[in-house]
């Protein structure tokens, strides 16, 4: 059933709470997750675990192929 808390890695709506999710191989799996902490329209940024062993904010172009896509929590 869809509720609409899946967006892919176009999805440009993305809010502060919301999951995302890597694929860094590009074969289809998710490989990490992250926080999405803002997005300037442009870029999402996050906060991810275990990312070079620490914590860090990171950001990503909205759209980029590394990810995955998004778990919603505005629904």
């Amino acid at each position: 059933m869809n509720i609409g808390q899946w967006g892919d890695r176009s999805y440009t709506n993305v809010v502060a709470g919301d999951t995302i999710f890597f694929d860094w191989q590009g074969d289809g799996h998710t490989d990490h997750i992250g926080l999405v902490i803002g997005t300037d329209g442009t870029n999402v940024y996050t906060v991810e675990g275990n990312s070079g062993d620490a914590v860090r904010v990171k950001s990503y172009p909205i759209g980029s192929g590394v990810i995955y896509g998004y778990g919603l929590m505005n629904y």
